[in-house]
């Protein structure tokens, strides 16, 4: 799909809300429907408004393309099995248009009436969470994911027939549900169950698939390339288009959904864009000024000149060197925290008391405790 930005494909600003959205959607799927619009290239517009109304009106979707931007987000959705094989059925696009039922309505279509098979089901979606390194987060990363997940079966197509014919299904005459009557003192009640003899498919294999046993699906294990990209976040999720479970024959296998997890550093603490890290400066570095090598979470080496006078708790930046998305990185902080030695030499001792005394101050040196002088004065 090529859709490009999709508040421009919406003709929506950044700042739209749910109700303009919707309703520059309506607008164009009115526009570019292809049993409407016979312009060339109005069944791909179509396409590029459906799939940009999807990410846009699921509040979780519009999040995550709005802090990694069209290209990240798409290129999240990209994946890759290694070695021979790959997931059945593709995946696809699958436009929501509940709640508008006027515009089925004005192309002529019904949401009505009474139903027979529930017809071929997609395969169900797949929830994966995964554990990455803040490093891995900040920079953007590739791995390799084990998958064990449902695949047509390819001795028969997916259709769990040897001779890859089916029937209809006698039990519920192609139907794929079955009434249940009863009565009660309020009177007759039906009940619709699904098929057990078809599963709600409506037809049924000519002879089971040995390989399968009628199923249609075979369990494999496969390894999947997945891109993590810059600026992802704990509690983000990226879709994989067609890697979940297979559906039944002629419908689209499920998604796959990674939901990741960044783990906690040792040096640095992430906010949005920023990282923060803290750098431990003696009293004589906080009054006289220094320069300190800071390691960035990439491994580089800044130098950081800490100015005269400083204090305690003061943040120094060093722009860039946080996290990267959308080809804006962030910035580090750098959290300086003073810190009083505990003992020093005889010398140090000697400067500190020439210190005490050009401030007219002078230095208790005695060891006695901090009672001792009341009791004196009884």
């Amino acid at each position: 799909m090529g859709a490009g930005d999709y508040y421009e494909v919406l003709g929506v600003p950044r700042t739209a809300d749910d109700k303009d959205i919707k309703k520059a959607y309506r607008g164009l799927a009115r526009k570019y429907h292809p049993d409407v619009c016979k312009e060339p290239g109005a069944e791909e517009k179509f396409k590029e408004i459906n799939e940009a109304y999807s990410v846009l009106s699921d509040s979780q979707k519009k999040s995550q393309y709005d802090n990694l931007g069209h290209t990240n987000f798409t290129n999240a959705s990209k994946g890759q099995y290694s070695g021979a094989g790959g997931p059945h059925g593709g995946g696809g696009f699958s436009a929501d248009f509940s709640g508008f039922g006027d515009i089925f309505d004005f192309f002529g279509g019904s949401s009505g009436g009474p139903r027979g098979a529930r017809g071929p089901q997609a395969g169900n979606d797949v929830l994966m969470r995964m554990v990455i390194s803040l490093e891995e987060a900040v920079s953007g990363t590739d791995k390799e994911v084990q998958l064990m997940h449902n695949e047509s079966c390819p001795a028969c197509n997916g259709t769990g027939s040897e001779t890859k014919k089916l029937h209809t299904c006698k039990r519920c005459n192609g139907s794929g549900q079955l009434q249940q009557l009863s009565q009660t003192v309020f009177g007759q009640f039906v009940r619709m169950t699904t098929c057990n003899e078809c599963m709600g498919r409506g037809r049924v294999p000519e002879k089971k698939c040995p390989e399968c046993k009628g199923t249609g699906h075979t369990r494999v294990k496969r390894t999947l390339s997945v891109h993590f990209p810059a600026g992802i976040d704990t509690g983000m999720r990226l879709r994989m288009e067609g890697y979940g479970e297979a559906g039944d024959t002629g419908a689209p296998s499920g998604d796959l959904f990674i939901e990741v997890q960044v783990r906690a550093h040792s040096r640095f603490v992430r906010s949005g864009d920023t990282l923060e890290t803290t750098l431990e400066i003696s009293p004589a570095q906080a009054v006289l000024g220094s320069s300190e090598m800071i390691e960035t979470i990439d491994a580089k080496h800044v130098d950081l000149t800490i100015p005269a006078g400083v204090q305690h708790n003061t943040a120094l930046k060093i722009p860039g060197e946080g996290v990267k998305r959308r080809g804006k990185p962030g910035d580090l902080l750098v959290r300086l925290k003073i810190v009083v030695p505990k003992s020093i030499s005889p010398e140090q001792r000697e400067f500190y008391q020439k210190i005490l005394s050009a401030e007219g101050k002078r230095s208790d040196t005695s060891k006695k405790g901090i009672f001792s002088g009341l009791r004196g004065k009884k």
